[in-house]
């Protein structure tokens, strides 16, 4: 599948809260642990066996087993392959940074709800069927670990009877992924597709819904001549053969809905995710701005016409609003945002509106004010991926002043790599950061077929020229 059209369909999905992730071994390679075939190996060794021979992983695994007679040298190699200290991998940090709800996993390693933890999540981890009768409060993400996890290693799905006894001993799981498979859309990542568990699952999911099954995605690496040369000598007959194993692969996949995205190289994978973050951010916008002073221009009523508008706009178009509550500002954006979230998004405020109400005292007295609020304006801006400067004057000592928070909010926007729009016709600090983008040489690429307008449109004509700036942000 193009994969153009992947980050714009699977972003859609993430924004309607309809995806979900499938991570296999392969999310957990660079942090430093085994895949299958390295978990294996040794069992493999002792059995007189060659790993890279053996295409039957689950087969090797019930051998030893056999061989051994119990599991515990089984529970042992799992515990000390999966815990030693490793670090995350960028593959990870976006995957769990992603607003997603839902995750599955066959690893038994932690990397997902500690990426999600990492990223301020609240991750509900389910690992036996016990844990899919309770609900973590406030959760932000729920981790199905469908094979155990190595801290249980007794009860890990490693071996034949184990899948055998699947529907026997987790039956629940059986059927929570049935569901989600039927209802959300999934990526697969670092996965092979030989789990005789999930293809089962796909199975029934064909034969009970047929052709309305929900399109899936899955990324993996292209065949390459690259890969298969020796001493700089093409391996032709490996390569050919493994060329076509992959094409007929992904022709079978289509079977069950599933889509396949080929890429040059794994390390394309967490771009590619970021890129889906960013697609996702483009559509929350963050609105900067405050007014103490009116001017003939700008009178009160003028000013309270043009927020309003902006923000019930930016809801017209499906956009999502973050925003502080800027003096002579904040009240009419979230009054326009409101008056459209109650007439046409079923009252769903926490999905379209976001509001950051600063600190004004801290419990903490080693914490410095400015320092917290410093830190919240990050927090803030980092929900967003377009930056919308509008107007900047405040009252100080009876004195009117250009608005420093607003500078230093733009200043962040700008170390962040946000799209930054400071509107030159509301004067006051908002013209003073575009005119200063201007003056240092650094005017955004994005801005300057539109420079004329913003500084000469007419104040009616404003929101929609603003609209068509993000619009055309977003391609």
């Amino acid at each position: 599948m193009n994969l153009t059209n992947f980050i714009r369909e699977y972003s859609d999905a993430v924004k309607k809260g309809d995806a979900a992730i499938f991570a296999g071994a392969g999310t957990s390679i660079d942090s430093g642990y085994v895949n299958w075939k390295g978990l294996l190996k040794p069992f493999a060794e002792e059995l007189d066996l060659d790993i890279e021979k053996e295409h039957d992983l689950i087969g090797i695994a019930q051998y030893y087993l056999n061989h051994k007679r119990n599991r515990a040298s089984i529970n042992q190699k799992i515990l000390n392959a999966f815990t030693k200290d490793v670090e995350t991998n960028e593959t990870i940090k976006v995957m769990t940074k992603l607003p997603i709800e839902t995750y599955w996993t066959t690893n038994y390693d932690s990397l997902i709800e500690d990426g999600l933890k990492a990223n301020n999540r609240k991750p509900d981890i389910k690992i036996t069927e016990e844990d899919l009768a309770l609900n973590i409060k406030d959760r932000d993400a729920i981790v199905y670990k469908m094979h155990g996890d190595k801290n249980s290693p007794y009860d890990a799905v490693l071996v034949k009877d184990d899948y055998e006894m699947y529907d026997e001993k987790r039956s629940l799981f059986t059927t929570s992924l049935r569901a989600d498979l039927i209802s959300k859309t999934f990526l697969f990542i670092g996965f092979s597709f030989e789990d005789p568990n999930l293809e089962r699952i796909l199975a029934k999911i064909k034969i009970l819904i047929g052709s309305n099954s929900r399109t899936h995605y899955y990324i993996t690496k292209e065949v390459s001549k690259e890969d298969y040369l020796i001493d700089g000598v093409l391996n032709e007959e490996e390569y050919l053969y493994d060329s076509i194993k992959q094409k007929l692969k992904i022709e079978d996949l289509k079977r069950y809905g599933i889509e396949t995205i080929l890429i040059e190289q794994y390390t394309r994978i967490p771009e590619i995710l970021e890129s889906i973050n960013q697609r996702l951010l483009t559509e929350s916008i963050f609105i900067s701005g405050s007014i103490s002073q009116y001017s003939e221009r700008w009178s009160e009523a003028k000013v309270n016409e043009l927020c309003f508008n902006l923000a019930n706009s930016l809801l017209k178009n499906n956009y999502r609003i973050v925003s502080g509550f800027g003096l002579g500002v904040g009240s009419n954006i979230i009054n326009g945002a409101l008056q459209q979230i109650y007439s046409d998004k079923y009252q769903n405020v926490n999905d379209y509106l976001k509001l950051f109400p600063f600190p004004q005292s801290l419990q903490n007295k080693n914490l410095n004010i400015k320092d917290a609020w410093t830190d919240y304006r990050r927090m803030m801006i980092s929900n967003s991926g377009i930056c919308i400067f509008i107007f900047g004057n405040k009252l100080v000592d009876g004195k009117y002043e250009l608005a420093n928070g607003m500078q230093e909010e733009f200043d962040i926007a700008l170390k962040l790599n946000k799209k930054v729009i400071p509107v030159p016709t509301t004067c006051n600090m908002s013209e003073k950061l575009f005119d200063n983008l201007e003056r240092d040489g650094i005017f955004p690429s994005y801005l300057k077929e539109y420079k004329k307008r913003l500084k000469n449109t007419d104040d009616k004509k404003l929101v929609d020229l603003l609209i068509e700036i993000i619009k055309k942000l977003q391609g």
